[in-house]
């Protein structure tokens, strides 16, 4: 799966170089920032993108998800785990998102 960021983030990342430095650094203080191992982490991480209804951060969930070797079936499980809590619309739809990533990665 390519790191390449999507088109408009690396036109904010260009634009507002200062704020990016900023953003990501408060992305890797978080990451240090307690127990839970990377694993553990990248599902939590897409569970709240699932969670928030929020697409393009479910898309690079399972990215980051998967460029650590989280297999498929654990990331679509964390879209399963929602229905109880979201709605089967919400399952439905983070699993769309899901397979349009496995499918690019030749999943």
């Amino acid at each position: 799966m390519s790191n390449k960021l999507p088109q408009p983030v690396e036109e904010f990342k260009n634009n507002y170089a200062e704020v990016w430095r900023a953003f990501t650094e408060l992305g890797d203080r978080c990451h240090e920032a307690g127990p839970l191992d990377e694993k553990a982490r990248r599902l939590v991480k897409l569970a709240l993108a699932i969670g928030g209804g929020l697409e393009g951060a479910t898309h690079s969930a399972v990215r980051n998800a998967l460029a650590i070797g989280i297999r498929p079936e654990e990331i679509q499980h964390v879209a399963v785990l929602a229905i109880t809590t979201l709605g089967f619309p919400a399952t439905i739809r983070a699993l769309t998102w899901i397979s349009d990533d496995l499918k690019s990665d030749g999943q």
